[in-house]
């Protein structure tokens, strides 16, 4: 038996089987894509209005899905304060006396080397209620880390120095080293228990032989902060140690008070 089809016919089922078979892949490309990591990135902040939130280069949601953050409650005018330690050079305790006089809490990011050269520093920062955050053990670009168990081992390795030491595991608050990271590590250390802290203030304040003089760091400190500001400082910066007493009475004076990362919303 011979069927007859119109030419229109054979057009439009023509058109019907193309239409068919390309959807499927423009749909598994579309997809594809929106599963993937983004690229490695390195934190990056602008600041666009004195008194705001900066911009970030990364979407917030992101951040959300994995509990990242780096900023808190915007609209309370309250402050997280960190300081990140890769070595001791003789300021953290100044900056400890300052933060105790005020009565301010705060979290300590720090990395291996530091747990095993500077115990009682470590300790102090315990017994005056601050946390001691996970920097990793080695301080590596973690960015280059996409092994689940590699990225695991930086961070355990940290906790047990510190577990020998305190008697206890380490509160799960997380910073990637330099601020470079993957959304794999963010996926990651959310799957381990750990908050990703970045921050929405921070100023040049980490090369030793080159400090900021006193004036441009208040002046920078006090222009940039925000209601609900995760503000990075170094310990390890002459200049933080100098100030600290003055910028903490500066940010009670604008209205500002002070809270620990276990308190973010």
């Amino acid at each position: 038996m011979i069927i007859k089809i119109h030419k229109r016919t054979l057009i439009i089922l023509s058109v019907f089987l193309i239409v068919c078979f390309l959807v499927p892949i423009s749909w598994n490309k579309e997809n594809s894509e929106s599963a993937a990591s983004i690229p490695t990135a390195n934190w990056g902040l602008s600041f666009q209005e004195p008194g705001k939130t900066p911009v970030i280069d990364v979407p917030e949601s992101l951040l959300r899905k994995y509990d990242g953050y780096f900023v808190g409650n915007e609209r309370e005018k309250v402050l997280y304060l960190t300081f990140d330690a890769g070595y001791e050079n003789g300021n953290t305790a100044k900056i400890l006396d300052a933060l105790k006089k005020h009565n301010v809490p705060a979290t300590f990011f720090l990395v291996g080397n530091y747990i095993n050269r500077e115990p009682e520093l470590v300790k102090r920062m315990v017994a005056e209620g601050h946390i001691v955050g996970n920097h990793t053990a080695t301080h590596p670009d973690m960015s280059k880390i996409q092994s689940e168990k590699e990225f695991s081992a930086e961070l355990d390795a940290l906790n047990e120095k510190y577990k020998a030491l305190i008697g206890e595991d380490m509160k799960k608050f997380y910073r990637p080293p330099q601020g470079k990271f993957s959304e794999e590590n963010l996926k990651t250390a959310k799957k381990l228990g750990y908050k990703t802290i970045f921050w929405s203030l921070a100023y040049v304040d980490w090369y030793e032989d080159d400090q900021p003089p006193v004036e441009s760091a208040m002046k920078t400190l006090t222009s940039r902060v925000h209601p609900g500001a995760i503000i990075l400082l170094h310990s390890t910066s002459s200049t933080n140690a100098e100030i600290m007493d003055d910028i903490l009475t500066e940010w009670k004076n604008m209205g500002y008070t002070f809270k620990s990362l276990e308190e973010l919303p």
